[in-house]
């Protein structure tokens, strides 16, 4: 079992690098051992998946380690009993010296120097030998079972905590930063891992191992034993409460600050392409620095703790078996104390003392696991701002009648987006959404999606308020095209089909040909089954968007949401696009954000939106005639080279 050192909170246990990093995977030469270990674990069934948006009584309970350990009391039962065996087998070599002194080499203060025995040296000796390949044989059980414990308990809280990330509101991920989330997910979870591996045996067995060491030292000696407990252990005790607490603090601002680091590593990845077009390096360069001479100070106050907290325990300890040295002497030279008894004696102090240097490095990790599960806590506590009742019905079938009603939100509070909008959407009725950046169209759409809910007012569907049904009936019969088509690692066939299961192939080649697709999957190397990279970044930004409306075709949604679902799209691409909408939005309700102007004229209705409200609405030709605010917007698009697709 490896141990960490003392300088600057950079070691194993001293909250630094090891393990406020995330797991960067099994290295090559340990790759062998590793798959070995695979081999002998047993096969495991697949596991169902139910995912609801309302958490068990399970998963609502309290974030706690020993909770999470009681799941399998087989591991925590088997480790438990080792330790114990361990602690004990560990304690019988000061014995067999004290007994091998005493009666194998004339020990006591008896004439003649007592009695020599080479035989019983031997055996002594041999006993010793044996006790050692014993304790490292339970070590080695005892490794196993901690390692297959920990492996457990970390998969079901991955688990936990993704199930939770699944069950949060747009709002939070909006709020929150994408790197301190995957710290949460990699860096906390590992520091957890290692506690139970390593940090909560190692700290039982050293605890337990002084408990055993005490009672012995007042077997061996009462006089001794006491001076031990009243001159050591309450400098002991107060300089650990303050070290408790100094270390808390430390460590919870180190979680704090590795996530600060990932959020910005993440960042600057994502956004590398316009740090490279900026010639923003030396910025991202510097405020990076920053960023991680945070971390590396809060590293330093846990350092400084750890420097002050250990060396003071050694002192401690030396001081005292200095001044128990004089005792013991004393008592020996009064024949109050044979020499065996004595030499026991010093041995024990010595693994007394060794114990707690120990727990002061396990101590350390205590902490650091302590701080990654308050943290975790948190975040699995916080709830979804969008959230199921609790008797939330299942959306039957719907036509697709969509009506706000008196509806006002604001994203933040006593900021309103939206003011007291009145509109309802006819079943198969498509309506176009436009207005100037920022007037409120998206926040229609999340609104009719419940991507959130109204501060004030009601949103319906076929006249049912969509907060009283359950979010997988409501959202199954919604698609959504966002402005940024988001593509997962996979072929096309997979990010097609993600949508909807058991999709046939004649069904996702129809969608191709609809959306007009055909030319780019030909031209893929290997068709639909062409594996596109993280986010699609192989593709163009158009390219993405047809695969997002091909997959919203293939969903076959009874209302469509389409956000600014057309402006990633060349001339060409456009005229493609309009054709395939036709297909798209035939028998469905939908809603249209459009900053095309020859998209919102294909809608069967217009609404616009400026400053939160309704400013007038009407079919395309009607605004023209009447105008006003769209035929101001529509004239300025002409001016600007738009087509005019108005038919006049």
């Amino acid at each position: 079992m490896a141990w960490g050192g003392w300088g600057g909170g950079g070691g194993m246990f001293g909250g630094g690098v090891a393990t406020g990093l995330p797991f960067g995977g099994i290295p090559s030469e340990l790759m062998p051992e590793a798959t070995k270990l695979l081999a002998k674990e047993p096969p495991h069934p697949p596991s169902a998946i139910n995912f609801t948006q309302r958490p068990s009584a399970k998963e609502r309970e309290r974030l706690t380690l020993p909770k999470l350990l009681r799941v399998y009391p087989g591991y925590v039962t088997s480790g438990s009993l080792l330790v114990i065996v361990i602690s004990l087998v560990m304690q019988v070599g000061p014995l067999l010296t004290e007994f091998a002194i005493n009666n194998g080499m004339g020990g006591t203060r008896e004439p003649l120097g007592g009695h020599r025995s080479l035989t019983i040296i031997a055996v002594c000796a041999l006993l010793y030998l044996a006790s050692a390949f014993v304790s490292v044989f339970l070590q080695r059980m005892q490794v196993d079972v901690t390692g297959r414990l920990s492996s457990r308990v970390m998969h079901d809280l991955r688990i936990r905590v993704f199930t939770h990330f699944q069950r949060l509101s747009l709002d939070f991920f909006t709020d929150e930063k994408t790197g301190v989330l995957m710290s949460r997910m990699t860096s906390d979870v590992e520091n957890l891992q290692q506690l139970i591996q390593d940090g909560i045996s190692s700290f039982a067995l050293q605890g337990l191992t002084m408990v055993v060491i005490t009672i012995v030292l007042f077997s061996l000696n009462v006089t001794l034993a006491t001076w031990t407990i009243l001159l050591i252990v309450p400098l002991l005790f107060v300089i650990s409460i303050w070290f408790h607490r100094a270390s808390e603090r430390g460590y919870l601002l180190v979680r704090d600050r590795i996530a600060n680091v990932l959020a910005d590593l993440s960042e600057s990845l994502y956004g590398i392409r316009v740090v490279t077009a900026n010639n923003r390096q030396r910025r991202n360069i510097r405020n990076h620095r920053h960023v991680v001479g945070a971390y590396r100070d809060s590293n330093l106050y846990t350092g400084r703790v750890n420097s002050i907290y250990g060396p003071a325990t050694i002192m401690i300890g030396i001081l005292g078996q200095g001044l128990l040295l004089g005792i013991g002497g004393h008592m020996y030279l009064h024949h109050q104390l044979s020499l065996g008894a004595l030499a026991a004696f010093f041995l024990y102090l010595n693994r007394f003392f060794s114990p707690i240097q120990l727990l002061v490095q396990q101590y350390t990790a205590l902490q650091q696991g302590r701080s990654s599960i308050i943290r975790l806590r948190e975040l699995v506590e916080t709830p979804p701002t969008v959230d199921e009742v609790e008797d939330a019905a299942t959306l039957p079938t719907i036509e697709g009648r969509i009506t706000f009603e008196h509806v006002s939100f604001g994203y933040v509070p006593g900021q309103l987006v939206l003011h007291d909008i009145n509109l309802e959407i006819a079943p198969g009725e498509s309506v176009a959404f436009v207005g100037p950046t920022g007037a409120g169209k998206s926040t229609m759409a999340k609104l009719a999606n419940r991507f959130y809910d109204p501060t004030e007012g009601r949103v319906l569907l076929d006249g049912v308020d969509i907060r009283t049904v359950t979010l997988h009936s409501l959202r199954s019969q919604l698609g959504v095209v966002p402005q940024e088509a988001f593509l997962f690692a996979g072929s096309i066939r997979t990010n097609l089909s993600f949508g909807r299961t058991q999709i046939t192939n004649e069904e996702i080649e129809e969608a191709v040909d609809v959306v007009g697709l055909r030319d780019l999957v030909d031209r893929l190397p290997d068709g639909l089954d062409t594996v596109v990279h993280e986010r699609g970044q192989t593709l163009a930004a158009g390219e993405r968007q047809l695969l997002a409306l091909a997959r919203a075709f293939l969903a076959r949604p009874r209302v469509l949401i389409l956000d600014e679902a057309t402006s990633s799209l060349d001339l060409r691409s456009e005229t493609v696009i309009e054709r395939a909408l036709d297909r798209l939005l035939e028998g469905r309700s939908a809603i249209l954000i459009a900053h095309r102007l020859t998209t919102a004229q294909r809608a069967d209705r217009i609404v616009v939106i400026d400053q939160g409200g309704i400013v007038e609405m009407g079919t395309p030709s009607e605004l023209l005639k009447a105008g006003g605010a769209y035929a101001a917007m529509y004239n300025a698009w002409l001016a600007s080279g738009g087509r005019d697709v108005s038919g006049a």
